[in-house]
């Protein structure tokens, strides 16, 4: 083992290809892990893969949709082939909406679709469900391994509906029921697999992430802002750190654990 944190690891990262995604996946890479990059576009995930192996260890693009099991079995087979074993799991891939990327009218809880609901429970609780599955149990059965799942800070406390109320009063976004509720389920789910796999070497904790300042209306940063002890919304970097520490021996004697990494936000 050298000085690398991770280096020889071999680290998948689902949702690899979005905001966080990509910083996870250049994070793990610092530390000298093999980044597996995998989100639903194939040749995107290999475009990403190359720029990853230019300046760190090799890395694999490989598109998977978490939501159907055979994909993500398909994924695990062309890990294995690559590189013989896996050691990190990165449960990153989730729908959230946004609050600079709704449109039109807001979706308040009272008229919210179902099939809205339904779609993020699919991704965001059957995908890393069906992730840990086959990849977490990978890992047990070779006796070792890290599993980080991405929730929320909206996992611990409800949305503050007042953040997206414009400075004339109206309001335009609304955030749903949905996030909230699959974020939850995330970190039951992450306790379940602790206790579960705690015998068979692999740990299970779940990285908690506040809101992340990515081109908001300037009401809403200092909204935001104001809301949280340090006075600002988090930089995509924020995590890389959290994020290795948390896939590295540094956190081996942490197992379903919430790490929440919010600049206070959760606090008061």
């Amino acid at each position: 083992m050298g000085s690398l944190p991770l280096e020889g690891r071999v680290a998948v990262v689902t949702g690899a290809l979005g905001l966080l995604g990509r910083h996870h996946c250049d994070a793990l890479a610092r530390g000298g892990a093999h980044v597996v990059v995998t989100d639903l576009d194939g040749p995107a995930c290999e475009a990403r893969a190359r720029e990853i192996s230019e300046s760190g260890p090799r890395a694999l693009g490989r598109a998977a949709d978490i939501t159907e099991i055979e994909s993500v079995k398909a994924l695990r087979e062309a890990i294995l082939s690559t590189f013989g074993h896996v050691d990190i799991l990165v449960n990153n891939a989730a729908i959230n909406e946004k609050v600079e990327d709704v449109a039109g009218e807001p979706l308040r809880f009272d008229t919210y679709p179902l099939h809205l609901f339904e779609k993020a429970l699919r991704v965001n609780v059957t995908g890393t469900f069906i992730a840990c599955q086959v990849l977490g149990t990978e890992m047990a059965r070779r006796g070792s391994g890290t599993v980080i799942n991405v929730a929320s800070t909206y996992a611990l406390v409800a949305p503050d509906q007042s953040l997206y109320r414009r400075p004339d009063g109206t309001q335009a976004f609304h955030k749903s029921a949905a996030y909230p509720t699959t974020k939850g389920a995330v970190l039951s789910l992450t306790r379940y697999l602790a206790a579960y796999w705690g015998k068979r070497g692999v740990r299970v904790n779940a990285l908690c992430p506040g809101g992340v300042e990515n081109g908001q209306e300037d009401f809403f940063i200092a909204r935001y802002s104001e809301r949280t002890p340090l006075g600002r919304m988090a930089k995509a970097t924020d995590y890389e750190g959290p994020l290795v520490f948390l896939a590295s021996d540094a956190s081996n004697y942490m197992t379903g654990a919430c790490l929440v990494v919010d600049g206070g936000f959760t606090a008061w």
